[in-house]
């Protein structure tokens, strides 16, 4: 997958804005201030840290060798999806939503209805 193409997709969830706190190659994709996306390149392959729910972690774990545990997060409810050109990144677009959806899932109630409504 094209960064641009990767970029486009996160940039269309409601609300998201992107920043460069780490680093300006690193950029974090936030809504409402909340960290749902991170988009990094190791060795010279793209990778993407995104929110998921821990059983759902060990199942892709154990399916794709491209996704590992979050790299620099949370292991628990963190993981790192490489683009590699494996099967993996056929699961990148739904692990976005994943990722969003929970994120949006933590605020008041009122923010979830707006943002959901409108994703």
């Amino acid at each position: 997958m094209e960064y641009q193409a990767l970029k486009d997709y996160l940039m269309a969830k409601p609300e998201t804005i992107m920043e460069l706190p780490f680093a300006p190659d690193v950029p974090v994709f936030k809504v409402r201030g909340k960290m749902f996306a991170l988009v990094g390149w190791k060795d010279g392959v793209m990778n993407m840290n995104l929110k998921c729910q821990p059983e759902q972690i060990d199942a892709l774990i154990d399916i794709y060798p491209a996704i590992t545990r979050g790299y620099h997060m949370n292991k628990r409810h963190w993981l790192t999806l490489y683009f590699d050109g494996s099967d993996a990144e056929r699961e990148a677009f739904r692990l976005i939503d994943n990722s969003f959806e929970l994120v949006v899932k933590g605020m008041n109630k009122k923010a979830q209805s707006e943002l959901l409504a409108a994703n």
